[in-house]
C-alpha cells in the first residue's frame, strides 16, 4: 500500500505545512525565551561532531548508551563510539548506506537501520559488522531487542523479528494503514513473550514473539476529523511499560492511555494529543504534547499534577530525565531543565542553532544532546 508521509517527528504538521505553502502562520507560534531564575547550572564536559548531522530530513537518529561508552551516526552513515568520560572517540566506521533509525545498545551489540531497509549489528567493542538484514522498508525507530531476538519496525506497518545472533528472519507481522500517516513509525515495546506495537491506525497490536501472531488489539485513538489531516491518529511514540505490566501509549489527535499489559483493560485515559514518547519516573509520567507543552501526570489514575507552557510551540524533544530535572531539547537547539517536582524551568544551554530534534540522553547527572548539525555535547549539571 501506498503511504503519503507528511512530517517527521521531530516537527509539527504545521510547520512543514508552511514551508510548503510560503509565509503561513504556524499552528502553535513558539513562545520567545524569557530570563529565567537559574538554579541548575550546565556546565560542557566536552564536545564533539558526528559527521553531517541528521540532515534536511532530520532522521531521528538518537544516539545510545552503554556503560563507558555512547555511539552515534549521522544521516550518510558514519557511526562513532565515544569514550563518555572525556569524548574520545574510539572507534568509526563508515557504512555504505545512509542511516535513518535510532540506536539501540544491547549488551555486546550495536543495532540500527537504514533508508534502504537493511538492519545492521555492530560489535560495540570493535566497530565490526556483525551481520545485515533486509526488512520490506524504510526503518525509521530504533530496533528493540529481547533476550534472544530483534524486533524491528519499518515505515510500511511491518514487524520483523529477527535472530539477533545471525540476523536471520523469523516472522514479519503486517499492519493495515491509513494512506496518510505522519513521517514517522512507533517504537515497538519488547519482552521475551510479546511486542507491543502501535501503528499510525490508531491502534495497538500486542504479538507473540513465537510466532508472530497478534493475540489482541486495542484502539487508542478513533480518527474523528473531517479531512484526511484531521484524522491522522498514529501512535508515533514508544510505549512504556512498567515492571508490574502497566502500559502507557501515547497517540496524536487521540488520547493518552494507561493499559493492564497482561489483560489490555483501560486503567485510565485523558484527551491528549502527542507523537512523542512520554517519560515515567516513580509514578510520574511526563508528556509532552503535540503544541509543546509539558505535562505531568499521576501515572496511578491519570489526574494532571501540573502543565508548563513556557516552551509552548518550540517543537520540543521527547522528555528524558536526569537528577531530579526533565530534559527537552528545541527546534532552536536549547536544551531546558525543568524541576520535575513542580514544572519551573531551572536552567538552560545552547547547543547549536540547527536545532534538537532527537531526546536528549541522560545518565545519571551526565546528558549526551545531539544538534540536527552533528554537533554532540556532555553536559553536566550542578547542583
Amino acid at each position: 500500500m501506498k503511504t503519503l508521509n507528511v512530517i517527521a517527528a521531530s516537527v509539527t504538521l504545521s510547520a512543514l505545512l508552511a514551508g510548503c505553502a510560503g509565509d503561513v502562520e504556524p499552528q502553535y507560534p513558539p513562545k520567545e525565551l524569557t530570563d529565567i531564575s537559574a538554579s541548575t547550572r550546565v556546565e560542557t564536559r566536552w564536545s564533539e561532531g558526528v559527521g553531517d548531522g541528521l540532515g534536511e530530513a532530520t532522521y531521528p537518529i538518537e544516539p545510545a548508551l552503554a556503560g563507558t561508552r555512547l555511539f552515534a551516526a549521522d544521516k550518510d552513515g558514519l557511526v562513532e563510539a565515544f569514550k563518555t568520560s572525556n569524548g574520545d572517540t574510539l572507534w568509526e566506521i563508515e557504512l555504505d548506506t545512509p542511516v535513518s533509525s535510532g540506536l539501540t545498545a544491547v549488551d555486546d551489540d550495536l543495532y540500527l537501520a537504514t533508508r534502504n531497509g537493511r538492519v545492521i549489528a555492530i560489535d560495540q567493542a570493535t566497530g565490526d559488522v556483525q551481520w545485515r538484514t533486509r526488512v520490506p522498508s524504510e526503518v525509521l525507530a530504533a530496533p528493540q531487542a529481547n533476550t534472544q531476538q530483534l524486533i524491528v519496525q519499518a515505515v510500511d506497518g511491518t514487524i520483523t523479528a529477527l535472530d539477533r545472533a545471525s540476523g536471520q528472519q523469523q516472522w514479519v507481522f503486517s499492519a493495515n494503514l491509513p494512506a496518510l500517516t505522519l513521517r514517522s513509525a512507533g517504537t515497538p515495546t519488547v519482552i521475551d513473550q510479546v511486542t507491543f506495537a502501535g501503528f499510525s491506525n490508531g491502534r495497538l497490536s500486542i504479538i507473540d514473539n513465537r510466532s508472530g501472531q497478534q493475540i489482541s488489539e486495542r484502539t487508542i485513538a478513533v480518527a474523528t476529523g473531517m479531512n484526511e489531516i484531521d484524522r491522522l491518529v498514529d501512535i508515533a511514540g514508544q510505549p512504556v511499560l512498567t515492571p508490574d505490566g502497566r502500559l502507557y501509549v501515547t497517540s496524536y489527535n487521540g488520547r493518552l492511555v494507561a493499559l493492564n499489559a497482561q489483560s489490555g483493560q483501560t486503567l485510565w485515559s485523558t484527551e491528549l494529543s502527542s507523537y512523542l514518547t512520554p517519560v515515567l519516573v516513580g509514578d510520574t509520567l511526563y508528556v509532552v504534547d503535540e503544541a509543546s507543552r509539558l505535562i505531568a501526570f499521576d501515572a496511578t489514575n491519570g489526574n494532571e499534577l501540573w502543565r508548563m507552557e513556557d516552551l509552548y510551540g518550540r517543537s520540543l524533544t521527547a522528555p528524558g530525565f536526569a537528577d531530579g530535572r526533565i530534559v527537552v531539547g528545541d527546534a532552536e537547539g536549547y536544551v531546558h531543565f525543568i524541576d520535575a517536582n513542580n514544572g519551573r524551568l531551572v536552567g538552560r544551554t545552547r547547543i547549536d542553532k540547527s536545532g534538537i530534534s532527537v531526546r536528549p540522553l541522560t545518565d545519571g547527572k551526565r546528558v549526551y544532546a545531539l544538534a540536527n548539525d552533528g554537533s554532540l555535547e556532555a553536559l553536566d549539571i550542578n547542583p
